[in-house]
């Protein structure tokens, strides 16, 4: 699935999707994987992480990390400004979790107050979530990611900032990965998919379509 960014309503239709298929046509085995950037721009990040902590107790969800989940980290570690996370979406996120990011600080002390109100206010099950997901999941043919991989270098060898982060690179390439690559990151008016990468991100915060891709086998169809 790809980016979610705080639609939680569009993220409990697609869960609902899948168990409807699942019904209908029953696997052996599944895996549902989710490409990262479940928090920012949108208006529900809370309960798009609560949503996903429920649905993983079945077992049967992975959730990969996403560059906004670095931000989210970045700025409770006091290593991001406000003002540069709210430019990425980040005030959309705090306003989930009941604060309201003000437009400016008339001190540093000010400031220090209001990320420590932040920390408090983010629960601990969910700042684990945000620190243990992993970057990538191989799968068959397919390696899932969220922003894409470095062309000719290993898979084995890529840098975060090349999971989480990268475009054009990624994007023009038009060769081969070793595997095709299914990611997010990049908004898209409707699903991409080519020779050796597919992406999902069609902005579901701003077009309210939350893409779902199922593989089996050598077949592909969306939900």
């Amino acid at each position: 699935m790809g980016d979610v960014h705080g639609r939680a309503d569009l993220l409990a239709e697609k869960f609902a999707a899948i168990d409807a298929d699942l019904a209908a046509r029953p696997a052996a085995s599944h895996v549902e994987i989710l490409l990262g950037d479940y928090v920012d721009r949108g208006p529900r990040a809370r309960d798009v992480i609560g949503l996903i902590l429920a649905r993983r107790r079945g077992g049967c969800l992975e959730a990969l990390a996403g560059n906004h989940e670095e931000l989210f980290l970045r700025f409770l570690d006091g290593d991001l400004t406000l003002q540069h996370w709210r430019e990425m979406g980040g005030a959309e996120t705090l306003l989930s979790y009941g604060l309201a990011a003000p437009r400016l600080f008339h001190s540093l002390d000010e400031e220090i107050s209001f990320t420590r109100r932040c920390q408090e206010a983010v629960p601990a099950d969910h700042v684990t979530f945000l620190r243990t997901l992993p970057t990538h999941r191989e799968v068959g043919d397919y390696f899932f990611v969220h922003a894409g991989v470095r062309p000719q270098a290993p898979l084995a060898e890529q840098s975060l900032e090349d999971l989480l982060w990268i475009r054009n690179e990624f994007l023009d390439w038009s060769g081969g990965f070793g595997r095709i690559v299914v990611h997010g990151h990049t908004p898209v008016g409707r699903p991409e998919v080519r020779s050796n990468r597919i992406n999902l991100d069609t902005g579901a915060y701003i077009t309210g379509v939350l893409t779902c891709l199922v593989l089996e086998g050598s077949r592909l169809h969306f939900l």
